[in-house]
């Protein structure tokens, strides 16, 4: 029976581990295309929306579909809590065991932040 439990627990230690990070290893300087003449365009702003399509497919492995926690706290009223910008800051550099999302852009690291210091 013992086995059994430190096999769960272990697992549960690596699903928790890979699940709140994996950025991707792209690598952007092979872009050939560099010349300076381009028309940049701004980005639209992100949206409530976005800010929750980005938390379910980076964040809800920790925190919960729900925002009701699991590995992570419960967030579903963090919003009165915590500023945007408090949030921000714990996504871009992390807080207690929850690692720096570092594979976020920030427009997504935004989006993310506004949709949840809504939640109050």
């Amino acid at each position: 029976m013992k086995k059994i439990l430190y096999g769960a627990i272990c697992c549960m230690f690596l699903v928790s581990l890979t699940a709140c990070g994996g950025g991707t290893d792209k690598d952007t300087t092979k872009d050939k295309d560099t010349t300076t003449n381009k028309t940049e365009q701004q980005a639209p702003a992100p949206t409530s929306a976005d800010g929750e399509k980005v938390y379910q497919g980076t964040c809800a492995a920790c925190h919960g579909g729900d925002l009701k926690g699991g590995v992570g706290p419960n967030l579903t009223k963090i919003g009165s809590e915590l500023s945007k910008d408090d949030i921000l800051n714990i996504i871009h550099k992390g807080k207690g065991q929850m690692p720096a999302q570092t594979q976020l852009s920030d427009a997504d690291a935004d989006a993310v932040a506004t949709w949840l210091a809504a939640k109050k």
